[in-house]
């Protein structure tokens, strides 16, 4: 039943006729609860909030698969924007953004050009940035590019998913950068030759890296709302007295409130990924792919706005 529901929420994702229609009628019919607002400006109004309760922040931009150098510029400079504001505003987030936003399927000339003039403005205003991960077809690309942009910047991370084999090979590879990595399990549809299709050994090698990460002496983010994935990042932390400035627990806006305030109160940083603009529809559905349960959080933070 599980893959069954994640196999239908990820055809809706690439669905074109709900997505025009969720950009249209969005924001009129519950997309708030997940989506931090239309622009910079309210989701910034957003990141204080969360800031005050202890909470920090990484926005996202939404727009992904972009087909035109005008389009992907644009959303260099709504990037670049962010920072800005969230220099402007003294607030505590980082920003996280998608190559293909940036150009990565027009030319490897037009995302490197967008990605440094996004990292030079993050350099100037010490705001972190992460790269996020996106299919298969695109995981090598995106960490050639964060291995270049790596050797000449400090503030730039990835992410890492858990749900393919080559993921252990991908983490000792990096590791010679001292790599910021947020991992999680991963929300796309990918073939049984290059993915896990089972979701025990997508968990088990979640654990594993989570421990080797930390293990390598890097910052890891945990990305998950998987109680059992929290639990056991604590565990490992125990067990090989792992300072908590060394790793972060990270879970998405509008999902599981209560928990992250718990995390926080706990002593633990916990970090939100919180989505800004109206191409929000995609990124929705793949959540709920990523984990059916999300669908309970998620009717949860409706009701407890």
């Amino acid at each position: 039943m599980e893959q069954l529901l994640r196999n239908f929420f990820l055809f809706l994702s690439k669905n074109k006729f709900f997505t025009k229609l969720a950009k249209r009628y969005g924001f009129r019919f519950g997309a708030g609860t997940v989506v931090a607002g239309e622009n910079i400006e309210h989701a910034a109004e957003i990141i204080e909030k969360l800031n005050n309760k202890g909470l920090v922040v990484t926005i996202d931009h939404l727009g992904e698969f972009i087909d035109s150098e005008e389009e992907a510029r644009q959303g260099a400079d709504e990037c670049i924007k962010a920072i800005e504001v969230i220099a402007e505003k003294n607030l505590d987030s980082q920003l996280s953004l998608k190559m293909t936003s940036m150009g990565l399927d027009i030319s490897h000339q037009l995302v490197m050009e967008n990605m440094r003039r996004i990292l030079d403005a993050g350099k100037k205003h010490n705001v972190f940035v992460t790269i996020d991960m996106e299919d298969f077809d695109r995981c090598q690309k995106t960490l050639d590019i964060f291995k270049e942009l790596k050797s000449e910047y400090e503030g730039v991370g990835t992410v890492i998913q858990s749900y393919l084999y080559r993921t252990v090979e991908d983490i000792e590879d990096l590791n010679e950068f001292s790599p910021n990595l947020r991992l999680v399990k991963g929300a796309y549809k990918e073939s049984p030759k290059v993915a896990f299709p089972e979701k025990k050994d997508v968990d088990d090698n979640y654990k594993k890296i989570i421990k080797l990460h930390l293990l390598n002496g890097n910052y890891t983010a945990v990305a998950s709302h998987d109680d059992a994935m929290i639990e056991y990042t604590k565990k490992v932390e125990k067990d090989y007295d792992i300072s908590r400035e060394q790793f972060e627990f990270q879970m998405l806006y509008g999902f599981r409130n209560e928990r992250q305030q718990e995390l926080v109160d706990e002593g633990y940083k916990m970090r939100v990924y919180v989505p800004y603009g109206n191409d929000w529809y995609g990124y929705f559905m793949r959540r709920l792919a990523e984990r059916p349960a999300n669908i309970v959080f998620a009717i949860k933070g409706i009701f407890s706005k």
